[in-house]
C-alpha cells in the first residue's frame, strides 16, 4: 500500500513540475508583449490568448500536486488539536463526502466540454489570433482524473493513519522557506552554553 501511495505521488509530482515550466513560458510571453507594445508599439494578437492558456494549464495541473504534497489551504482551528486518528477519520470522511464527488463532476463535465471543443475544433472568441482551445481543455478531464488518483492516495493514507496513529511521510520536495525556517531548530544539536 505505502508503494501505491508513494507511486501516485510521484506521479502527482511529476505532474506538477513538468506543468511548473509554464511559469516560464507565461513570464517570457508577458515580457515579450509588454516590449512590443510599449517599446516598439507593435502589440501582437496572440499572447494574451496564450497567457490565459498557460495560466489555465498551471492552475489545473498544479492541484494534484498541492495534493500530494498537503499543500492545499487548511482551515485547521480544530483540527490540528486532534489526534493523527481523529485527523484522519475527518479527512477520510470529507474525502468522501466533498472531494471526490465534486471531482468526478470535474472530470465527468470536464469530458464533455473537451469532447465538444475537440469535435467543433474549438478557437479562441477573445482575440483576433483565433487560437485553438481544445488542447487546452483537454486538460480539465486530465487535472480531474489525476486529482481523484491523488485522492485516493489521500484516502490510503488516512486508513493507515487510523491503524497507525502517525501519518505516513509524504515525498520529499520542496518547501516553503518559512516551513525550512520554523523547523531550523529541530534540526540543530542542543547548545552547550546554556542560552549565554
Amino acid at each position: 500500500m505505502i508503494k501505491t501511495i508513494h507511486a501516485i505521488e510521484g506521479l502527482s509530482q511529476w505532474v506538477g513540475k513538468a506543468f511548473g515550466w509554464c511559469i516560464l513560458i507565461l513570464t517570457l510571453s508577458v515580457a515579450y508583449e509588454v516590449f512590443v507594445r510599449y517599446v516598439l508599439n507593435s502589440p501582437t494578437v496572440w499572447a494574451f490568448d496564450m497567457m490565459v492558456q498557460m495560466y489555465g494549464a498551471l492552475f489545473l495541473m498544479a492541484g494534484p500536486y498541492a495534493l500530494a504534497q498537503d499543500a492545499h489551504v487548511r482551515g485547521d482551528v480544530l483540527y490540528r488539536l486532534f489526534s493523527v486518528r481523529w485527523q484522519a477519520r475527518v479527512d477520510f470522511v470529507l474525502y468522501l463526502l466533498f472531494f471526490f464527488p465534486g471531482m468526478m463532476a470535474l472530470f465527468w463535465y470536464g469530458w464533455e466540454i473537451a469532447s465538444d471543443s475537440w469535435r467543433w475544433q474549438e478557437v479562441s472568441w477573445n482575440s483576433p489570433a483565433r487560437i485553438q482551445i481544445y488542447f487546452f481543455k483537454t486538460l480539465i478531464p486530465v487535472a480531474g482524473f489525476l486529482l481523484m488518483l491523488q485522492g485516493f492516495a489521500e484516502i490510503m493514507r488516512c486508513y493507515l493513519a487510523m491503524r497507525s496513529g502517525k501519518w505516513l511521510p509524504r515525498l520529499d520536495d520542496v518547501h516553503e522557506t518559512e516551513d525550512m525556517l520554523m523547523h531550523a531548530d529541530d534540526t540543530q544539536p542542543p547548545s552547550s552554553d546554556n542560552g549565554k
